[in-house]
């Protein structure tokens, strides 16, 4: 008997492209454990980055750090023939803005871009904070080396542009390094307010603050585990939508959520021996990062970080206490986990980058129906476009279908009532845009 050898291959809709890109795999592999490693001691041994420290000195305070930092893109950039828009971006702040500024101090973000072949002006920003800081956030003399926080994010920003800048992408990938967080996210407010002033697009940022430590203070290890926080929905929602979300539904459906759950998705597509926890929060308990002021300006926004935190660690003096080593230390580093969370980071800048623009208005309808009906602004670049559905319980879109290009579909057999939806653009290669939620009702005919 003959043995029939029958190779099947992962396309949409007969249209001839893989559900994944074998590019993704090669971004994975390309970043360096090594230069992880040897950008994170560097931002340690400038002693102190404290946004009010030294800026004089070469080899000490945030002055040097952000130079320095300045100093890696632009070698990058060369590299790749000038690919990079290297600058630093400042406000000033003045002294008793609020307890933590006890003086005049220019807050000086450090912003290399990446741009677009076609879509020069949207944006997908992954960003990593400079300053660090001791037990008292106003000590700004003290040794704060902040390895982990977050020289780890800091240097997982440089290598993603390392890395990236090797490719072209359809759209603008921003890395950013963002100073003043620990004063109060001063550093992010100034970039949002040069980006309105700009009148940039901006699909959303991943701020990446502590990716380096693998211990939490209860014990738990784990190398594999991550966490996104992101907010519900846009603090900058009308109160028209407000009322529509009582009764057609989107409470966990804003756009912050929808892209952490395009990180969720492509993590657990190309690295799926990572751990991604979706977080419904906007960050930790009682605590901030740098997409807030993003999120606060109705730009979407996510916090990709550690899921077992060393309290120990973090904001401490260093110092020995009942047998217990306190302060951000460099031996306290994971960088082999550090490179996991940098090629996170690293395959969702780049898919979304490679992907078309997401519908900008997309209404659904089908109320006392056996179907839900769907109709959808034409994106350019798109070739398909894919409607996602799951249980209105489930954090995860879990169904999808993709229907080609058109502009409207019905999804037969499908009570509304029972499940949330969504549609995103599909590009050339696979890549998609993230999910957009209904957001206006359609009339039923």
């Amino acid at each position: 008997m003959k043995k029939i050898l029958i190779i099947v291959v992962c396309c949409i809709s007969g249209l001839g492209f893989s559900q994944t890109d074998a590019r993704i795999y090669d971004i994975i592999a390309a970043v360096s454990e090594d230069r992880i490693k040897n950008d994170v001691t560097t931002l340690a041994n400038f002693g102190t980055r404290h946004t009010l420290s030294d800026t004089v000195s070469q080899t000490r305070g945030i002055g040097a750090a952000r130079r320095w930092i300045k100093s890696e893109f632009d070698k990058t950039s060369a590299a790749c023939n000038n690919c990079l828009e290297v600058f630093y971006q400042k406000d000033l702040v003045k002294e008793g803005t609020n307890r933590r500024i006890t003086k005049d101090v220019w807050v000086v973000n450090v912003v290399a871009i990446q741009r677009g072949t076609k879509y020069p002006n949207r944006f997908i920003i992954m960003s990593g904070d400079i300053d660090s800081r001791v037990s008292d956030p106003a000590n700004f003399t003290s040794d704060s080396p902040g390895a982990n926080d977050n020289a780890s994010g800091m240097a997982g920003t440089i290598e993603a542009a390392r890395v990236l800048s090797k490719y072209q992408f359809e759209s603008s990938i921003i890395y950013l390094g963002i100073s003043g967080e620990e004063q109060g996210l001063f550093g992010g407010a100034g970039l949002v307010g040069y980006a309105k002033e700009k009148g940039w697009d901006i699909v959303g940022i991943l701020n990446n603050d502590m990716i380096g430590n693998i211990k939490g203070v209860d014990g738990v290890i784990s190398n594999r585990d991550f966490r996104i926080f992101s907010e519900p929905v846009p603090a900058t929602e009308t109160e028209q939508q407000r009322r529509a979300r009582r009764f057609y539904g989107g409470e966990v459906d804003g756009i912050s959520r929808q892209l952490a759950r395009y990180v969720h998705k492509t993590t657990k597509t190309y690295m799926p021996e990572m751990n991604p926890t979706m977080i419904y929060r906007l960050d930790r308990f009682g605590r901030g990062g740098h997409h807030r002021p993003f999120n606060d300006a109705g730009f979407a926004g996510i916090r990709i970080m550690e899921s077992h935190e060393n309290y120990t660690q973090q904001h401490q003096d260093i110092r020995v206490e009942n047998g217990i080593a306190y302060g951000d230390v460099l031996e306290h580093v994971n960088f082999p986990y550090a490179k996991k969370l940098t090629a996170v980071n690293a395959i969702s800048l780049a898919s979304i980058a490679w992907a078309p623009p997401a519908p900008t208005e997309v209404k659904i309808g089908g109320i006392v129906e056996p179907s839900a009906k769907f109709e959808w602004s034409k994106v350019e670049g798109a070739v398909g476009y894919k409607i996602y559905w799951r249980d209105t319980t489930s954090p995860t879109w879990d169904n999808s279908r993709y229907v080609g290009d058109l502009t409207s579909f019905t999804l037969e057999g499908i009570v509304i009532d029972n499940y949330f939806f969504g549609v995103a653009a599909v590009g050339k290669d696979g890549h998609e845009s993230p999910v957009v939620f209904p957001n206006a009702i359609l009339r039923n005919r």
